[in-house]
C-alpha cells in the first residue's frame, strides 16, 4: 500500500504537484525518496479533496515534485463530525487530536472552558499551528483524502455558535440518555457535533449554555473517563454506527 501525502502546490494544467519546505525535507532527508518512486497525492479540485497516483520526478531538500496520474477511489469519512474539545493538558490533547483525525473527524474546535487551567488557556493560541501539523501528519498516516480543519481556540459561547449541526454534549451528570440512543433517533447522514469537556467536566452553567442552544446531553456509560478517552470513544461510536447504516 502506497504512502499518502497532501500536496503543497498543484498545477492541474500540467498534471504536476509538489511538496515544499519541511515536508520536502522530510521526504528527502528522512525517507530518502528518489525519482521514479510512486505515492498517493491528495490535491484540491474546486474545493474537493481528490487523491491521485503520483510519481516523483525530482527531489531536493526544498522541493519534491510529482507527475500526477489516475484519480483513485474516495475514502472520505462516513460521517461529518465537528468535535468541540475543551483544552486540557497538551500532551494528552495532542494524542486526542491525532486519534480523532485518524477516526475521521472533519473539524476540531479547541474550547477554553471554565475548568481549563489558566496557563493552558493562555498558551492555547500558540499551540494551534502545532495541532494543525499533527492533524496533517495523522491525515497522511491514516490515508485520508481530506485534511480536517483545526480552528483557533474559542471560548464556549462562540464555539457553540459556530456549529449549526445536531449537537451532543457528553456529560458525566447525564443518566437518562446514552450517546447511542441519541444517534439512533437522529436523521441518518446529517452532520453532527460532539462536545467533550476538560478535566473535571463541564460546569452546570456551561451545560445550561448547551441546553439553551438546543444541544442534547449524552452519557458514555457509568464510569468516569479522561477527556481524551471520552473523545475517542464517542467518535468511535459515531463512526461505527454511520458505517453500519451505510451497509
Amino acid at each position: 500500500m502506497r504512502r499518502r501525502w497532501i500536496a503543497d502546490e498543484v498545477d492541474h494544467t500540467s498534471g504536476r504537484a509538489a511538496l515544499t519546505g519541511e515536508h520536502a525535507l522530510h521526504l528527502a532527508r528522512v525517507l530518502r525518496v528518489a525519482p521514479g518512486q510512486q505515492f498517493d497525492i491528495v490535491t484540491q479540485v474546486d474545493g474537493r479533496a481528490v487523491v491521485r497516483a503520483g510519481r516523483i520526478t525530482s527531489v531536493t531538500d526544498q522541493r519534491v515534485e510529482f507527475e500526477l496520474g489516475e484519480e483513485l477511489p474516495d475514502n472520505s469519512p462516513v460521517s461529518s463530525v465537528t468535535l468541540l474539545l475543551a483544552v486540557f493538558k497538551f500532551d494528552r490533547m495532542e494524542w486526542a487530536i491525532e486519534k480523532a483525525v485518524e477516526l475521521g473527524v472533519e473539524r476540531i474546535v479547541p474550547v477554553i472552558a471554565r475548568r481549563t487551567e489558566k496557563h493552558l488557556a493562555a498558551a492555547a493560541d500558540k499551540r494551534a499551528e502545532r495541532w494543525r501539523r499533527i492533524a496533517r501528519e495523522a491525515s497522511q498516516q491514516s490515508r485520508r483524502a481530506s485534511l480536517p480543519e483545526i480552528a483557533n481556540p474559542l471560548k464556549l459561547e462562540p464555539a457553540i455558535q459556530s456549529v449549526q449541526d445536531l449537537g451532543i454534549v457528553l456529560a458525566e451528570s447525564e443518566r437518562a440518555q446514552s450517546l447511542k440512543e441519541i444517534l439512533e433517533q437522529a436523521a441518518e447522514g446529517n452532520p453532527l457535533a460532539l462536545a467533550v469537556g476538560p478535566e473535571g467536566g463541564w460546569t452546570s452553567d456551561e451545560l445550561k449554555q448547551f441546553a439553551d442552544a438546543g444541544w442534547h446531553s449524552a452519557s458514555l456509560g457509568p464510569t468516569i473517563l479522561r477527556a481524551e478517552t471520552a473523545a475517542i470513544a464517542a467518535l468511535a461510536v459515531v463512526m461505527a454506527m454511520a458505517s453500519c447504516s451505510k451497509e
